[in-house]
């Protein structure tokens, strides 16, 4: 298997283990032609909406160290920054990055008592970012604090139920 399938499918795992912790179900497009890899979507929010819906555009970044202070810079092409970025859509899209070991090896580690997964996974609103010059990839950063739990999940679809747009 090459690594970016690896990539891929860590990253899939991942967004899965973190919605059904959310209590959050996910549906995948048969097609990926407008940047979108997952719809998540639950039940039971209260407030404008009450079964709200965000999409993702799913990355992974290998690197050599996890991040431990302000956050990192994601090179983003430019297809899916400009498919990202539009504020005239009902659904609000995230991009999320999955950081990862450059070593495979090392992603996961697992014993009887716990299943450990390195690294973590960041998202970000691009929603309403200008439009760049820049032909093949836009630097995106994603601070630290935008960290993908099943918590933070949660928040922001409440945010979504609510009517905002995070």
């Amino acid at each position: 298997m090459h690594i970016t399938q690896q990539q891929e499918q860590f990253s899939n795992a991942y967004l899965r283990a973190v919605a059904t912790v959310a209590e959050c179900t996910l549906a995948k497009p048969d097609v990926d032609d407008d940047s979108i890899d997952f719809t998540v979507s639950s039940k039971g929010f209260t407030g404008v909406y009450t079964r709200p819906k965000l999409d993702i555009q799913l990355k992974c970044h290998m690197r050599d160290s996890h991040i431990d202070t302000g956050g990192f810079s994601y090179p983003l092409k430019k297809k899916n920054y400009d498919e990202l970025r539009p504020s005239n859509i009902l659904v609000p899209r995230f991009l999320v990055v999955v950081v990862v070991p450059n070593d495979v090896t090392t992603w996961l580690h697992q014993s009887d008592m716990q299943t450990l997964i390195k690294y973590c996974s960041y998202w970000e609103s691009l929603r309403g970012k200008p439009p760049s010059q820049n032909r093949t990839s836009i630097s995106v950063y994603l601070p630290q604090e935008n960290q993908l739990t099943a918590s933070s999940l949660r928040d922001l679809l409440q945010v979504i139920a609510s009517g905002g747009a995070p």
